[in-house]
């Protein structure tokens, strides 16, 4: 079937750091042997995180073609739309992924096209939901005759929030917005605001009826010590990669892309961690019982008052896109 390929927003040269003191991730994040065990199996989408041989890098190559595919069949998408939802979603995932246990990763852009504000929230166990102001966005297509996504989120502010129960306050990093092609900006804002020294690409490949054909990404971060030998390797390897849908549609795992990345470097003998994205969650009952709760919120006279003007309380998840009815009785007793 004939498919528009979106080749990744790619990519960022990896680009020095000036001493480990400015690197916000230090070796020890990348530990591979923590409490929580993240090695399982996976059906169909997967995270994998590996280091490499020496040590000096740390790489995370997500499959997502299933996630996307229910966040753009929840939302209602247009082609341009999915595509700029896909590529955030895989990005926040891999920068949300494998961090502390309790931690979240909340970017949104903020831009002037038609797209709307979009906004991502991950957590470490692969979860991932997102929204956008106006999912029919579809502008004209670029003069390359691909998708045109920078155009649909146009110029603005990127916020990324990370946020742990254990932290008073929540880390909080924000660059204007220099593409809207999701990946650079996301690439530009590890680099100016957390100082990580990465290469980030992700794509998203759509079929003629507007289905997600593939999507996925991966993010390469060097650690502070990495010698010039394996940065110039690196560089060697990203030069010659293909694009992320090019390998998915060549049968590539994120095993087989991990090898691909570390071709001429080594894997190490600690094993790779994984796991099994979803998007959400959308339960029903973790939904009812967050929307309950915030309804609550209001007080009970502003529930009788919106009971008396309405005839219901009616709340609708902006994530999961699924709208529930709520009895007066029902929520006070949640007051």
């Amino acid at each position: 079937m004939a498919t528009k390929l979106l080749r990744p927003c790619f990519h960022l040269p990896l680009t020095r750091l000036q001493g480990a003191a400015h690197g916000r991730f230090h070796a020890s994040r990348f530990n591979l042997s923590r409490r929580r065990s993240y090695v399982t199996t996976c059906a169909a989408d997967e995270v994998l995180r590996s280091l490499s041989k020496n040590g000096e890098v740390a790489v995370l190559v997500a499959e997502g073609t299933q996630l996307v595919q229910e966040a753009c069949r929840r939302h209602g998408t247009a082609p341009t739309a999915s595509a700029a939802l896909g590529r955030a979603l895989i990005g926040t995932l891999l920068m949300g992924s494998f961090k502390e246990e309790g931690e979240r990763t909340q970017v949104t852009f903020k831009g002037n096209g038609s797209l709307g504000s979009m906004q991502v929230i991950a957590d470490t166990y692969g979860n991932v939901k997102g929204t956008m102001s106006n999912p029919s966005a579809d502008p004209p297509l670029r003069e390359d005759g691909k998708l045109n996504v920078g155009a649909a989120v146009g110029r603005g502010v990127l916020a990324v929030v990370r946020s742990h129960p254990k932290n008073e306050h929540p880390y909080q990093g924000m660059i204007p917005i220099a593409t809207g092609e999701v990946a650079e900006d996301l690439a530009r804002y590890l680099a100016d605001s957390e100082q990580t020294n990465s290469a980030l690409a992700l794509g998203v490949s759509i079929n003629r009826d507007t289905s997600i054909r593939s999507a996925g990404g991966f993010l390469i971060q060097v650690l502070p010590f990495a010698g010039e030998d394996t940065l110039r390797q690196l560089e060697v390897n990203l030069a010659g990669v293909p694009s992320v849908t090019e390998l998915l549609h060549q049968g590539l795992g994120p095993r087989d892309i991990t090898a691909r990345l570390l071709e001429g470097i080594g894997l190490s003998d600690v094993p790779s961690s994984s796991l099994c994205p979803r998007y959400g969650p959308c339960e029903i009952g973790d939904l009812q019982d967050r929307m309950r709760r915030a309804v609550a919120l209001l007080g009970p006279e502003e529930v009788k008052n919106i009971m008396r003007e309405e005839g219901k309380i009616e709340v609708t998840c902006e994530f999961c896109r699924e709208t529930y009815q709520f009895e007066q009785e029902e929520v006070l007793a949640a007051v």
